[in-house]
């Protein structure tokens, strides 16, 4: 394992110049076409015969025998504006503000070595490049379109690179069993009033206050229906109604999300969003049209696959490992369409400590956002032993 780590050093002026040729053109969604040519073109240098799965996904799978292992790396980028001030800084509109480029190129390096070492493994290592995660829809889409069979695959994990975390960079968070990641559901509250007059508020229903005290209904929601032992967030984001100051206006709009980490608490919101909605519209004498958009269920982390990893990573790298309780993390607030995989074939999510620790103001997703490019190669590390030592103990 300490060869495989200096086998991945040597890699990192190669994995700094492909993440910052990524960073430049970032692509959103489920449409990555200059991504997708790259990183194909990377990975067929490399001797190996990557597939297309769906439409911007890419799959390659490395070595023989019964037992398959997946690793997985996603691509896309957010539509965000970069203010970071990079020599490298996108040539877009879009921004890889969450370290999907990170992502891809650390499984890009991992290939490299595990195709170095094809004949040393025991087993199949299966690449997923994804598409489409900030959206929620591609990790579904390549479900769907059996990235999980042929060969059929018995367990998998997934890196996600965080900066700002109060660790050394490059320290590997490996969390406990059960679920990690949020779920990450959206509703949707369409108020029909009856406009008119601001002078003459009694001969109109007016859908703002309607809109008002759905808002404060749903914040009860959150506090008072749900029990203190379980975990869940309702947060109003978009809330619309009205062009001029003297007129009622006859509808208004709300949207917002959902947070949580168990079935049953969200089957519970999914009823009672509709129900609180529509009450509150009757009170007032409008109507609504309720509607909750599902995403993405809540990460399941398998509690055999994490300490197989857990136990192999701290062998290979001692004293850099630990739980993201070290940093104050129980469970990860932000969703991740990772847990498709997880609901279908025991599987974990790592964390990988991106640099500025000290008070860093700027998170992912944020403009200014930079990340510590001296993990991409303890990255591309992380997702080879951890594929290997994984076969070794179960094939």
């Amino acid at each position: 394992m300490t060869e495989l780590f200096n086998e991945a050093k040597m890699l990192q002026d190669e994995l700094v110049e492909m993440r910052r040729t990524l960073h430049r053109n970032p692509e959103i969604g489920m449409d990555l076409p200059k991504t997708m040519a790259f990183t194909k073109q990377k990975l067929k240098a490399l001797g190996l015969k990557p597939e297309v799965v769906g439409q911007s996904g890419l799959t390659v799978t490395i070595g023989e025998g019964d037992k398959c292992f997946l690793i997985r790396g996603d691509m896309d980028a957010l539509p965000i504006k970069e203010e970071s001030g990079e020599p490298f800084s996108s040539e877009n509109e879009n921004m890889h503000a969450c370290g999907h480029d990170f992502h891809t190129t650390m499984l890009y390096g991992a290939a490299k070595l595990l195709k170095a070492h094809e004949a040393e493994l025991p087993g199949k290592v299966k690449l997923m490049f994804q598409p489409g995660e900030e959206i929620l829809a591609g990790a579904k889409a390549m479900v769907a379109e059996g990235i999980l069979e042929n060969p059929k695959v018995d367990a998998a994990m997934m890196i996600h690179v965080f900066p700002g975390l109060p660790i050394k960079s490059g320290t590997v968070l490996v969390p406990e069993a059960g679920p990690f990641a949020s779920t990450s559901d959206w509703f949707e509250i369409k108020i029909q009033g009856k406009g008119g007059h601001a002078a003459t508020p009694e001969k109109s229903i007016n859908p703002l206050t309607v809109m008002s005290h759905i808002h404060l209904a749903l914040h009860a929601l959150e506090a008072r229906e749900i029990s203190m032992y379980d975990q869940a967030v309702i947060s109003t984001t978009i809330m619309n109604g009205g062009v001029v100051d003297n007129a009622i206006p006859d509808t208004a709009y709300m949207k917002g999300s959902i947070r949580t980490f168990d079935q049953e608490v969200r089957n519970f919101i999914f009823k009672r969003i509709p129900e609180i909605a529509e009450g509150v519209a009757r009170a007032f004498g409008a109507t609504v049209d309720a509607k909750i958009i599902e995403g993405c269920p809540t990460v399941a982390v398998d509690g055999e696959v994490t300490e197989d990893l857990r136990e192999a990573l701290t062998e290979a790298f001692p004293g850099e490992v630990t739980s993201p309780k070290a940093c104050g993390m129980d469970k990860l607030g932000g969703s991740e369409d990772f847990s498709y995989v997880t609901q279908e074939v025991p599987s974990t999510m790592l964390l990988l400590a991106s640099g500025h620790s000290d008070e860093y103001p700027y998170f992912v997703h944020h403009p200014k956002v930079i990340f510590d490019e001296e993990v991409l190669s303890k990255g591309a590390a992380v997702y080879t032993i951890s594929a290997m030592e994984w076969l070794k103990k179960h094939s």
